[in-house]
């Protein structure tokens, strides 16, 4: 067992719920004390607003969000503060990016680039800029195993935007992002790649200087963070060219009668208040897993999705169909699985029932389980404070549900 599970004592939630099997972090992560207590700081010591006081608690509020924005910036690796955009989430930030690009440089007869594997957020807001704008959307298929299927045959001169997942919330497939990247700005050398990192950055190493990307979207609270906190990192020069997705407060330099004029990014992209406590207890995460190492989660993961694949195939063989790469180095802390021909709700409820937390459904991702011919699926997922222990929970749990549903059929 690794010696990193000890990190799940930070955790409050497993003092109240002693019992709780948590494998569903793809969808949302625990919090731990740390961002608890520094979101309890902002509201008992510094409650005001931001960026509009000369007084000292609006003052130290200020600071204590912009030190959170050059945290941000530091954990992925951007050149400057000022390229962070603080959104919702990730689904925000991408919307974001696509509503803003519909004004920009995009032309009829331009192309867009995605994959089948993407989320809703990074499939939906390109489907329609598409439509919008009478651009050609391109798909990229996947393998019988859940890899890309030759990405750049879509990529071509047209095409001016790439929006891939780094990491599938479904298939846990780690793209190979930096490689992609480079080729497809050989291909097409004023393409924009976008870069869905919601399941990447919790778990990975992830630096936008090395992955060479425009833009990266990702969700505080899939990194223990709170929710209602997310981030859109993009190159600066890009940014101060896009249209401001939300028009208010913060964002404005000049309004006349007749016109107004707005901030450089990110503030031009900040419009009324944020959520101050989510982003200042972001920076709390954010110190937590720089404290515990994203190698070493890394590694943790790796070790248990390994050992989750072989336990599983262990005990219901050809019986359950687990999606995305057999390999666990090749995949993320993610298992989405058929049992049998059970529906992924009932597996979902009777867990539920054992205090083990899973997901059920196609998981934002009705393309890909079209691609897949699956109405839905049961998905498990990872992160540093699950162990050994609790996949053999599950084990124990699926084996409950085959006899509790398949006693039922056989009656």
């Amino acid at each position: 067992m690794s010696k990193i599970n000890r990190y799940k004592k930070d955790f409050p939630i497993f003092k109240n719920i002693p019992n709780l099997v948590y494998l569903d972090s793809t969808a949302s992560s625990l919090k731990p004390r740390a961002m608890i207590e520094k979101a309890q700081e902002y509201y008992q010591n510094y409650s005001a607003n931001i960026f509009r006081g000369l007084y000292p608690i609006s003052e130290k509020a200020t600071q204590e969000y912009e030190k959170t924005r050059e945290a941000v910036a530091d954990f992925i690796g951007a050149t400057r503060p000022e390229e962070v955009v603080f959104t919702r989430n990730a689904t925000e930030s991408l919307n974001l990016l696509a509503y803003s690009l519909i004004c920009g440089r995009l032309k009829k007869d331009d192309e867009i680039v995605v994959s089948v594997m993407e989320h809703h957020a990074n499939f939906v807001p390109w489907q329609q800029l598409a439509r919008k704008k009478g651009l050609k959307f391109r798909v990229i298929d996947i393998d019988d195993q859940g890899y890309l299927k030759e990405p750049l045959k879509s990529i071509n001169r047209k095409t001016k935007i790439l929006a891939l997942a780094h990491v599938s919330n479904v298939l846990g497939t780690i793209n190979p992002i930096k490689e992609i990247a480079r080729k497809a700005r050989q291909i097409s050398p004023g393409i924009l790649i976008v870069i869905d990192g919601a399941q990447a950055v919790p778990h990975l190493k992830v630096d936008v200087k090395d992955l060479n990307c425009d833009f990266l979207a990702f969700s505080a609270h899939k990194m223990l963070g709170p929710t209602g906190v997310g981030v859109l990192w993009g190159k600066k020069n890009l940014l101060d060219n896009l249209t401001p997705f939300n028009y208010g407060g913060e964002m404005i330099k000049e309004v006349h009668l007749n016109r107004s004029t707005f901030e450089a990014s990110p503030y031009r992209f900040e419009a009324g208040t944020p959520d101050i406590a989510g982003v200042i207890a972001f920076r709390a995460t954010i110190d937590y897993l720089k404290r515990v190492g994203l190698d070493k989660i890394r590694q943790h993961e790796l070790r248990l999705t390994s050992f989750a694949l072989e336990r599983l195939k262990e005990e219901f063989g050809d019986e359950m169909k687990i999606l995305g790469p057999q390999k666990a180095k090749d995949r993320g802390g993610v298992l989405a699985f058929v049992f049998k021909d059970y529906h992924s709700h009932d597996v979902a409820q009777i867990l539920a029932d054992q205090n083990i937390c899973i997901r059920a459904g196609h998981h934002c991702a009705m393309p890909l389980h079209q691609r897949l011919g699956l109405a839905s699926t049961s998905r498990a997922s990872f992160y540093l404070y699950n162990d050994e222990k609790d996949v053999e929970k599950l084990i124990k749990g699926l084996k409950k549900i085959d006899k509790i549903l398949g006693g039922t059929r056989h009656e």
